[in-house]
């Protein structure tokens, strides 16, 4: 994890298109503290020390989540992510086309639940949850995985809000 923010190495900016004197970076700029902290939150949850769950397996509900939202910017960075610490390609090509039935079972799982979450997020109850721990994660892991889903949730929903709003800017300055 970094120490200090660095807007060269910013996800969304990146993932949304958003370039430095463009007006839609200046508009999302203006509260850098927000940039930071969205950054930071992203750093934080794909730190590969972070225990409780694997970087492979927060990236592969990472992807999952981006699927299912129509993300594929996202979606394709995760997928990048993921290929470059060697998780099997064929759980990625899977995952990505939004396939999770024959996952091992801690892993689908993880991914039940990321549907769950982002389809139909009350219908995230006490039954939904019952589900992970009786695929062997255990409560720690359950935590980081709900918390991983709603930052998850957010990311996708800037980057979707910061794709609409370059493209009114684009639009009323042509």
């Amino acid at each position: 994890m970094t120490d200090t923010y660095d807007p060269a190495t910013d996800i969304v900016d990146r993932i949304a298109g958003l370039t430095p004197g463009s007006v839609t970076h200046a508009t999302r700029h203006q509260r850098e503290k927000v940039a930071d902290a969205t950054q930071r939150s992203y750093d934080a949850l794909f730190d590969p020390a972070l225990p409780d769950l694997s970087l492979g397996d927060r990236l592969l509900v990472a992807l999952y989540a981006c699927t299912l939202s129509n993300a594929p910017a996202l979606a394709t960075h995760y997928a990048e992510r993921l290929a470059s610490i060697d998780v099997d390609r064929a759980v990625i090509n899977q995952i990505a086309q939004g396939s999770i039935g024959t996952q091992e079972p801690r892993l689908h799982a993880m991914l039940v639940f990321t549907r769950t979450l982002i389809e139909s997020p009350i219908n995230g109850d006490k039954a939904a949850l019952e589900r992970l721990p009786a695929a062997g994660i255990p409560t720690p892991a359950v935590v980081a995985l709900a918390q991983l889903i709603a930052f998850l949730s957010y990311q996708i929903r800037l980057a979707a809000g910061l794709r609409a709003l370059q493209a009114l800017n684009a639009t009323e300055a042509a």
